[in-house]
């Protein structure tokens, strides 16, 4: 077992993905807002999800923040994560006027524009030479900030998308990623592992082998398509039915989560299905357990009404939150949760029915028809403060008839965000459409849970398509 890990409350953090990741290194973690044990503990992580205002306005205020900034400057082992390496810099793009750290001599800049804003997927990671802790692989990125030039006296990993931004930066025994490892599967698992291992100055038995940016080869500009499990659950259990009725038992989430990851799954959604219809919260004791047994990223919804709910959801273990009936009842919600957690941690779900050569809004798991159109909704979402956007095709859902191209592509053309594709997948050749139609990722649930494909099925089905995947 490794010594005991500190893992810093900063009041929006995804402590429970965190200390998951590190519970599956046999290492102790333990949550602390003291400054004076960061800066005596052997090793600290500064976690990140939220807004760079918020958090970084009261670090900057604290003893705490003064602790990790000495701790730092110190070489002490140190492992700052997404928000938490912009929260090193001096300042950031999205909040002017609000001082970072300063620990690093540079300012966050907002990924440019004519890309999808915030960058969610696997994105290819390059480490440059000099990095001993970093290599080169496909992580899991979620933010629309990030530094554009390498700190002096840093060595440093890069990731394109609409130009060339830091992954991450090592020195020493101090390793601060843009990107989150502990939801990058096993190649975050093993970087976790270099940085456990790392002596006091950084130095590890052997160097690793490192992917040079300036080499030739294949490159890509933007984050990989995901394979997105969903897991509708009702009373504990996993179900499925078709158009949101007929629900059948599917098995136990936990258990469904854990073979989905090991196919190769990209990300999960949890939904409870049945919250919302029940005026009820979530049932948060089923994203403990699917958190405690993946390393992957895991998007949550049902019956979130509040910036409190869908604190509690993140505290289970959930990376983003998604609402649906409640932002519809209030947009004002989607303004409040990314004003606290970052748009990245808000997600609208939008479930749309065709109706008269448009499409509707329908809320309450399909139950309620808004006379809202669908794509106006998404956009009115987009500038409110959603992140992404589930979009299922209620007409499509449970039937494996393939997904509603023509409103997958009207909504992408209308929001700069990512989008989801759900409803009425069945094969390879259906996502590689709806992938085509603008969706960055394609949600499916029955084909997996009758077991007539495994995500690794699909993927080598999109790989033959010509559909770049990660492996």
């Amino acid at each position: 077992m490794s010594e005991e890990v500190l893992v810093v409350r900063t009041g929006t953090a995804n402590l429970a993905s965190v200390r998951a990741a590190f519970d599956r290194l046999d290492t102790v973690t333990r949550v602390t807002e003291s400054a004076g044990e960061v800066e005596g503990a052997a090793r600290v992580v500064l976690p990140g999800v939220g807004s760079f205002g918020a958090v970084a306005a009261g670090l900057t205020r604290s003893a705490l923040g003064r602790a990790i900034g000495r701790r730092i400057a110190a070489g002490r082992p140190t492992l700052a994560v997404c928000l938490g390496l912009q929260l090193l810099a001096e300042g950031s793009e999205e909040a002017p006027g609000v001082a970072g750290l300063g620990v690093i001599p540079a300012t966050v800049r907002s990924l440019p524009p004519g890309v999808r804003r915030p960058q969610l997927g696997w994105n290819r990671v390059l480490a440059a030479s000099g990095c001993r802790l970093l290599r080169g692989g496909d992580a899991y990125f979620a933010n629309s900030f990030a530094l554009a030039e390498a700190p002096s006296g840093w060595s440093c990993a890069w990731f394109e998308h609409g130009g060339r931004f830091v992954a991450a930066v090592e020195r020493g025994a101090v390793l601060a990623c843009q990107f989150h490892p502990e939801l990058s599967g096993a190649w975050g698992r093993s970087l976790l592992g270099r940085w456990l291992g790392a002596g006091p100055d950084g130095a590890r038995p052997s160097p690793a082998p490192v992917l040079d940016p300036s080499a030739p080869g294949p490159r890509r500009s933007s984050p990989l398509p995901r394979i997105i499990p969903c897991l509708d659950v009702d009373g504990g259990r996993v179900v499925k039915g078709v158009r949101f009725e007929g629900l059948r038992d599917a098995g136990d989430p936990a258990e469904l989560a854990a073979a989905y990851a090991a196919q190769g799954a990209d990300e999960l959604v949890v939904l409870d299905v049945s919250a919302t219809p029940e005026g009820r919260g979530h049932s948060f004791e089923t994203v403990r357990r699917v958190r405690a047994a993946v390393g992957i990223p895991v998007t949550a919804g049902g019956g979130v009404r509040t910036v409190a709910d869908a604190t509690l959801l993140l505290e289970a273990g959930a990376d983003k939150v998604a609402v649906n009936t409640a932002a519809v009842r209030r947009p004002e919600l989607l303004e409040e949760l990314a004003g606290r957690f970052g748009r990245q941690c808000t997600v609208l779900a939008l479930d749309a029915r065709g109706t008269g050569g448009r499409w509707e809004v329908v809320v309450r798991s399909g139950r309620e028809r808004t006379g809202i159109d669908a794509v106006a909704w998404a956009r009115a979402a987009a500038v409110a403060g959603a992140g992404e956007i589930l979009l299922t095709s209620w007409d499509r859902d449970g039937t494996r008839a393939g997904y509603d191209t023509a409103l997958i592509a009207a909504v992408s053309g209308a929001v700069a965000v990512p989008v989801i594709a759900s409803g009425g997948a069945d094969t390879p050749g259906h996502m590689a459409r709806a992938l085509a139609a603008g969706a960055g990722a394609v949600l499916a649930a029955s084909i997996f849970h009758d077991n007539d494909a495994t995500v690794g099925d699909i993927k080598a089905g999109l790989a033959r398509l010509g559909v770049e995947v990660r492996q």
